[in-house]
């Protein structure tokens, strides 16, 4: 005769599965539906391929008893971790469960969080965060709300010979690809995860904050909404989140598309794509999208645009540093960086904040092996009071050395200016060079090179005006692409429209040279 075996313990883990996918209950569910969210659960499954999720520590959670020592209930880890695919690539996946405590961790959930970085390294693939919780809470310290404690007081903290936390997260920057979301208010430890990615994204109705309202008011004696903390307005000007999604779904696809660019892990190489755009293409327009006059602008984007892979640019961080584009692509299927400066914003001219978002990028490029493809139209770094306060030249030379350590392939095309020290930034060692017939090169821009050297002349002309001119032109033809290309100082002068043949040509040259190494982790030294 069988007997009863495991049947009671195999139905309580049923049962306990069942009520972690409750979460905070059914009334904490709808209010949170009410407030136009998605719960975790459904984050989650918005985010992944159908029906690929398997989670880690379901159980986890603590258990709820009658006098009897009977269990009548069960609270979940407020933490949802697992594994899952994107377009069949494998990734895991966390992220707080607002339902219960609002996101501020409980015991459960937050050993589930501090566990994902260790998981994604263990098994090198990427990092997904789907944050919307805070750090944690006073609540339940001794004596807490007055009431004085009659339990023993518990240990507080972890042990002195215990593993830092963030070591976890500072190496996953290093080795495999992060991308988070904040989908809600997003403080504390949650906030200082989220910013430790290589992507970052919000939704409208998202916050970002080191601390809120409350106490913010009770340390600094100034009343803040949430949104004037850290609404998208604040943070997608500050740096701290990339891009700004329409909705929670918009940011699924976000993270998604960003990570088709990326390989599993920095000891692998970007995944190709067939192109299903002609590598041999010119686009007629870029013969004349680059005016004449000196001084009229022009859609950078517009030329990144013809140059890609069709439908394949996807911006980075577009409104903070931006007179410098980031970007990644495809070039005949190849996953490529893109850097450019904008001559819509200071005329192009390398800010304190486009330096520091130019060498977060070139970072990850360095990391997951991305060839870069920079296009120039640089005056220099920004100048004035401004600049001074905002530390520029510092900024910028951090740049420059993060330039200088680059090992990944580099290709420039220099589409106009390239002015001053700050022309160094887009040309790492052993790039390929090539020029527009629209380039300009100097050591300052002709307006003010004319205008310091020449003070003089030019006051004691009786046309002080024309004779401006006159030097303007004739300083302006020697700096012109010809010269340049005539003393071999760049690869090739070429037709504007050949620039995309131009680059696949060398971008299969430089990809057959660049993965005959195994990909191994990039490091690099002390940066000012």
């Amino acid at each position: 005769m069988k007997g009863e075996g495991w049947k009671k313990e195999i139905a309580l883990i049923h049962q306990r599965r069942k009520a972690a996918k409750k979460m905070g209950g059914a009334e904490a569910v709808r209010a949170h539906r009410a407030k136009g969210r998605l719960t975790i659960r459904e984050r989650v499954e918005a985010l992944l391929d159908g029906d690929s999720f398997r989670e880690m520590g379901e159980m986890a959670g603590a258990a709820l008893y009658d006098e009897a020592g009977r269990e009548i209930g069960f609270q979940p880890g407020n933490f949802v971790l697992g594994f899952g695919e994107i377009e069949g690539r494998a990734v895991l996946v966390g992220g707080e469960d607002f339902t219960l405590k609002g996101g501020s961790p409980n015991a459960a959930g937050l050993r589930k969080s501090v566990h994902a970085e260790d998981l994604a390294l263990q098994y090198r693939i990427p990092l997904i965060r789907l944050h919307e919780g805070g750090g944690g809470s006073v609540a339940g310290a001794a004596g807490a709300g007055g009431e004085k404690s009659k339990r023993a007081r518990a240990y507080s903290g972890g042990a002195v010979f215990e593993r830092h936390r963030f070591l976890s997260v500072a190496r996953t920057l290093g080795e495999v690809p992060v991308a988070s979301a904040a989908l809600g208010a997003v403080a504390g430890l949650p906030a200082a995860r989220l910013v430790s990615s290589h992507f970052t994204v919000m939704t409208r109705n998202a916050q970002v904050l080191i601390a809120g309202p409350k106490i913010v008011e009770r340390a600094l004696s100034r009343k803040a909404t949430k949104e004037e903390l850290g609404g998208w307005e604040v943070h997608l000007r500050s740096g701290v989140i990339d891009n700004l999604a329409e909705d929670e779904r918009d940011a699924m696809g976000q993270i998604r598309r960003f990570l088709s660019y990326l390989p599993q892990n920095a000891r692998q190489y970007p995944p190709s794509v067939p192109s299903r755009d002609r590598r041999d293409r010119m686009d007629a327009a870029l013969s004349s999208i680059v005016p004449r006059e000196r001084r009229k602008p022009y859609r950078m984007r517009d030329i990144l645009e013809a140059v890609l892979d069709r439908d394949s640019f996807f911006e980075m961080t577009p409104l903070y540093g931006r007179s410098m584009i980031t970007a990644l692509g495809r070039l005949d299927g190849e996953a490529v960086g893109v850097v450019a400066n904008d001559c819509m914003v200071y005329a192009g001219a390398t800010t304190a904040a486009s330096a520091r978002k130019f060498r977060r990028f070139l970072d990850m490029c360095n990391v997951f092996h991305l060839p870069i493809l920079s296009f120039v139209d640089e005056p220099g770094f920004m100048i004035g009071l401004e600049a001074e306060r905002s530390g520029a030249i510092r900024e910028g030379m951090a740049a420059m050395a993060a330039v200088m350590q680059t090992r990944v392939p580099w290709a420039s095309v220099i589409v106009r200016k390239v002015f001053g020290v700050a022309g160094g930034l887009h040309m790492a060692p052993g790039a390929f060079i090539v020029s527009w017939p629209s380039a300009e090169t100097g050591a300052v821009p002709v307006e003010g090179g004319v205008a310091v050297a020449f003070a003089r002349q030019i006051a004691a002309a009786s046309d002080p005006e024309a004779m401006r001119r006159e030097l303007e032109e004739r300083i302006g033809r020697a700096m012109s692409a010809f010269p340049r290309a005539e003393a071999y100082a760049v690869h090739d002068l070429i037709d504007p429209r050949e620039t995309r043949p131009r680059l696949v040509d060398w971008l299969r040259l430089s990809l057959s040279a660049f993965r005959a190494d195994s990909a191994g982790l990039y490091r690099h030294g002390i940066r000012p």
